[in-house]
């Protein structure tokens, strides 16, 4: 069972445009163990409807160092009010110098990972659950 942990956003303008740009921080759990934390942004307003994703996996329990985390970038459109995802390359995400996930896998990689399949399960939690997104892609 997966639950996700809801931190407050953050709120900031946007550098090319000025217009709100919301960063979310979410920690999820599956069966009560600390699981994956992801991080989400978007901004209103801008032309293309897109949510950038960065997904971390791997050991979160005590002890656990980036090292032993991959992490997988993703980015989110309303395609004709259907989902459409892309695991995308590091350097396109807005994360690309974290490093607190673990290690960012370029798409190439990080489609042929064993660990793809909880990406996308925990994207459909992500679209479905996470009232911020859910609101800016409704919106």
């Amino acid at each position: 069972m997966i639950e996700i942990e809801f931190e407050e956003p953050e709120h900031e303008s946007c550098e090319c445009c000025g217009n709100t740009a919301t960063r979310l921080t979410r920690f999820v759990y599956q069966d009560g163990d600390a699981y994956a934390v992801y991080y989400v942004l978007f901004t209103a307003g801008h032309e293309e409807k897109v949510a950038y994703a960065l997904l971390g996996l791997g050991e979160w329990g005590e002890g656990g160092e980036p090292e032993n985390r991959t992490a997988f970038a993703v980015k989110i459109w309303d395609n004709n009010n259907n989902w459409a995802i892309t695991v995308t390359d590091k350097e396109e995400s807005p994360w690309s110098d974290v490093e607190f996930l673990g290690t960012i896998l370029d798409r190439e990689k990080a489609i042929q990972h064993p660990w793809i399949k909880d990406v996308y399960h925990l994207i459909d939690h992500l679209v479905a659950e996470d009232e911020p997104v859910i609101e800016f892609f409704n919106g």
